[in-house]
């Protein structure tokens, strides 16, 4: 049984402690008015252990009201038959460490720390109403934490009882406790409990777009029109309009043709008119030449051969020209044969009849495709479904597992608890919590004296529910630590625990003072 007893604090610049040495024995009272740091006394040992005070939150020990060089507590230990000088502080605003008066570092302090106990115990029994400040799953942890776990077969056998007086042999193992029996042959509760809340969580997910699939196709399929009685009766009515539609365009491009013919024979007779007024031009031109009678270069009149070989020279150049002239026009005139014989078709008609039948057939193609889209599109509508309803599956069979498990981990902890209460004589133990809206009671863990709860008792009952505590755990763990008590004043008859006892009491217009006693068990 590990003996943990605190020989002495001594503090420099601690708080209102400017200097200060408090030595401990079996019975210690602080006493004096307020504001005198009897508390701070008590804060000592755990922030030197943690940096805490005696309910585990952060400390800050500096001085507000005077100048101080540096700030340092020490408290001087034994465990069994070792003593360790445990030392911390803050020097130029960092924190320093001691281990037996010798610098070291935080991380080889703290591995010192933990060897020789353990902090929420610890603290537990050095203040109990730092139990009353954990988590209620940590309160049962560390209540629960030196009972032996029941079996697993008695904790299923005990899920699935049906009446208290029902023999065990009597007892057939519920859908909970049955699941549980056979899931554990392969894996752990603990393993079980990450499996499938991460399942869970997953698939919280994946049915969330299942879900969002399946809705997506429904709406998919309820845009596309109406199925058809008989899809080979449209199919085959979408062929005829096809043809239909296909014949009247044929009969349409064909109209089409004199149409084209006509605009290229227009713009050929453009072109041989062009051909015929270039001709006229040229003849023209010649034709209007004036013979000269005299030599252009030595100005002196030309002879009569001369003339008359100048007028045949004339008419040899306009022969050509005439005879040209006269092609051209025999060429535009067939152009305006051809074109007087084109005969245009009205194609009015026929494009209003293959619109109209196009707009049949646009109804016939529609509900064709729709009917192709259909059918694989139920496809997917049936596979999303399957998935949706695997996913859900799944998920629901987590849960199941999960609230198993809740339920396995109630048990088992009534049971523990069971073993617990025999040690209380004032206290017990609550297991369960009621909900306001109601519904299932949810696991809980709390402490209750005479049917109350520990929040709702008044300071002298709690402090008499922290010492019966720190006693029941003190034995439990097989473990003797200091016991504190602040405003014991309010407190009446305390008795000497199993190790050290320490009283903090309030008493007017007196200065601090301490007082020991030596009691009579042993150390």
């Amino acid at each position: 049984m590990p003996h943990i007893k605190l020989l002495s604090v001594n503090a420099h610049c601690f708080k209102a402690h400017r200097d200060l040495v408090v030595t401990f024995g079996e019975r210690t009272e602080i006493t004096g008015d307020n504001a005198k740091g009897k508390s701070s006394i008590l804060e000592m040992p755990s922030w030197v252990l943690y940096g805490t005070d005696t309910l585990g939150s952060k400390l800050d020990p500096t001085p507000t009201n005077y100048k101080f060089d540096l700030v340092k507590a020490e408290i001087l230990l034994q465990v069994d038959d070792k003593q360790f000088m445990l030392g911390r502080g803050i020097e130029k605003g960092k924190n320093t460490f001691y281990i037996n008066e010798v610098p070291t570092k935080s991380g080889e302090f703290d591995e010192l720390v933990k060897s020789l106990f353990e902090k929420d115990l610890f603290l537990s029994l050095y203040n109990p109403t730092y139990f009353f400040t954990l988590h209620w799953s940590k309160q049962r942890e560390l209540m629960m934490r030196f009972t032996t776990a029941p079996a697993a077969k008695e904790v299923f056998a005990e899920m699935s009882r049906l009446t208290p007086d029902q023999k065990q042999k009597d007892i057939v193992l519920n859908p909970q406790a049955s699941k549980l029996q056979e899931l554990t042959k392969k894996h752990t509760r603990p393993q079980l409990k990450d499996i499938h809340t991460k399942n869970k969580n997953d698939k919280d997910t994946a049915f969330k777009r299942a879900q969002g699939k399946v809705e997506a196709l429904e709406g998919q399929l309820l845009k596309l029109p109406e199925a058809p009685a008989d899809i080979e009766a449209v199919r085959a009515e979408d062929s005829a309009l096809l043809l239909q539609i296909r014949t009247l365009q044929e009969k349409i491009e064909l109209a089409y043709e004199p149409k084209r013919k006509r605009m290229v024979l227009e713009s050929k007779l453009e072109a041989a008119r062009a051909k015929v007024a270039a001709a006229k031009a040229r003849y023209f031109k010649v034709h209007g030449e004036e013979i000269a009678e005299e030599c252009p270069t030595c100005k002196r009149p030309l002879d009569p051969e001369s003339v008359e070989a100048v007028t045949a020279s004339k008419e040899a150049r306009k022969l050509p020209l005439r005879t040209e002239h006269g092609q051209a026009v025999t060429e535009r005139e067939a152009v305006e044969a051809e074109l007087a014989a084109v005969e245009l078709i009205d194609v009015t008609e026929l494009i209003a009849e293959r619109n109209s039948l196009e707009l049949k057939r646009d109804a016939t193609a529609d509900t064709i495709h729709a009917h192709n889209v259909r059918n694989p599109l139920i496809a997917d509508l049936d596979k999303a479904r399957t998935e949706e309803l695997d996913t859900l599956s799944s998920r629901n069979d987590s849960i199941f597992i999960l609230d198993a498990l809740k339920a396995y981990e109630a048990k088992e902890a009534e049971l523990q608890a069971a073993k617990v209460q025999d040690m209380f004589t004032t206290l017990t133990i609550s297991l369960f919590k009621e909900l306001k809206g109601g519904g299932d009671p949810q696991p809980n863990f709390e402490i209750e004296r005479d049917g109350k709860p520990y929040s709702k008792l008044s300071r002298s009952e709690r402090a008499h529910a922290g010492i019966e505590l720190a006693a029941v755990l003190s034995k439990m763990g097989d473990i003797i630590a200091p016991l504190a008590v602040d405003d014991s004043e309010s407190v009446f008859r305390i008795g000497q625990p199993a190790g050290q006892l320490i009283l903090v009491r309030a008493v007017e217009n007196q200065k601090l003072g301490i007082k020991l006693e030596e009691s009579s068990h042993d150390n």
